[in-house]
């Protein structure tokens, strides 16, 4: 990969201001079809940078979209997204606009062999000691063990002895160390040979992220819509539309109306009036 296109990726923070990377990316106008189509064939007819820093910024909120569903890990989010974020520029790269598929279905594969990668090369760290005492053990059974090789029983017991633990955490924490992950997905390096990740081959049919994220972006864009149309109402009205429609204890017309004194059929009126202004103002 160039240092051209590396340096597209915005630097993800480790800090307490990840939100505002979210929210920074999430702001990013998304391409239309034609835009996008426009833009790949700049980058593959060209090598346009420019066009491809637009098509990878368009497409970071996808990353962080995916990133998150690997969060029980245990690993920074800040690393998940850098690393999907390279697997998307690596996707950029290999785009073709006449295969007739959005660049985000192309893309998802890409950015999930990354993280899957980063995932397999840390997970294994994590996992063979999780606590203070089987790191303590792993750091001195690594300096106890004499050869290569399994413990013998009577290496297991000295050591166990040594340590002041059980034979059977000794022969586990062995085990942890001697084992060899097996590797799920292949290599995604962005080397020139021709090799793909297997998980392209993988695809679930069954979730479109593309979808997701512009769902879940109207879903937000609707609701602060509709929060800041009910401001505009007055404050019975507020309390109406309040009650009868956004509240888990929802009153009753004639609940109202014994509240503020007047009939069932003047608090419906009110409720319709209300409910036309914040119809007006949602698709205003």
């Amino acid at each position: 990969m160039s240092t051209n296109m590396q340096a597209m990726v915005l630097s993800v923070p480790h800090s307490g201001s990840i939100e505002t990377y979210i929210q920074a990316v999430s702001s990013i106008d998304m391409l239309t079809v034609e835009e996008e189509r426009q833009l790949a064939e700049r980058l593959q007819r060209d090598e346009d940078i420019e066009a491809a820093r637009k098509l990878v910024m368009s497409h970071l909120r996808f990353v962080v979209h995916i990133a998150k569903s690997y969060s029980g890990y245990g690993l920074p989010q800040a690393d998940l997204i850098q690393e999907g974020n390279i697997g998307l520029m690596k996707a950029v790269k290999r785009f073709d606009p006449t295969v007739g598929v959005r660049l985000v279905s192309f893309a998802v594969h890409w950015i999930k062999a990354e993280i899957h990668e980063f995932v397999l090369k840390n997970w294994r760290i994590v996992k063979v000691a999780t606590t203070k005492a089987q790191r303590k053990l792993f750091f001195n059974l690594r300096k106890n063990k004499k050869r290569l090789g399994w413990f013998t029983h009577a290496e297991v017991q000295k050591v166990a002895e040594e340590l002041g633990v059980s034979t059977k955490e000794v022969l586990q924490m062995e085990a942890r160390m001697s084992s060899q992950d097996q590797a799920f997905d292949l290599s995604a390096d962005d080397d020139e040979n021709g090799s793909f990740a297997p998980v392209q081959f993988l695809e679930d049919k069954t979730t479109d992220v593309e979808n997701e994220v512009i769902n879940s972006d109207w879903d937000a864009n609707a609701t602060k819509r509709l929060h800041s149309a009910i401001k505009t109402l007055d404050e019975r009205s507020q309390h109406i539309i309040q009650t009868r429609w956004l509240s888990d204890d929802k009153l009753t017309l004639q609940d109202l109306a014994d509240k503020y004194e007047v009939s069932a059929e003047r608090v419906r009126q009110i409720e319709k009036n209300a409910m036309k202004k914040l119809q007006s103002a949602m698709v205003a």
